[in-house]
């Protein structure tokens, strides 16, 4: 059987910009998707720790080492400039592979740099 789980996340990032007349998705600086493994046109989770919500769309490249974290399209009515967001992308695994699978996190600072290392948790 397969299930759903944390595959990677980027933790605390600071929303740059909101663009509502864009089509859609998320834009993340290509180091953090990098970082995090999480590939340009994946699904993603966003939830808003300022407002509670989580949304689903997909990631886009941004210029690297821009620190951008833009919501685009119906994302800007969740997401307003200065929000902290967590960005979460999930992976399907058979479940015995499930118990030795370790999510990479990415802790990033107020401008969305990588904070210290890229970490394994579990």
């Amino acid at each position: 059987m397969l299930i759903c789980i944390l595959k990677s996340k980027i933790h605390g990032a600071t929303v740059t910009e909101s663009n509502l007349h864009y089509q859609g998705s998320i834009t993340i600086d290509e180091n953090l998707l990098e970082a995090s493994r999480i590939l340009p046109f994946e699904k993603v989770q966003v939830v808003n720790l300022n407002n509670g919500a989580r949304m689903e769309t997909y990631a886009m490249r941004g210029p690297r080492g821009s620190g951008i974290i833009g919501m685009n399209g119906g994302m800007a009515r969740w997401g307003l400039v200065g929000d902290k967001v967590l960005i979460i992308s999930y992976g399907q695994i058979e479940e015995a592979k499930a118990k030795m699978h370790r999510p990479k996190v990415v802790f990033v600072n107020e401008k969305n740099r990588i904070k210290g290392k890229v970490k394994r948790i579990g």
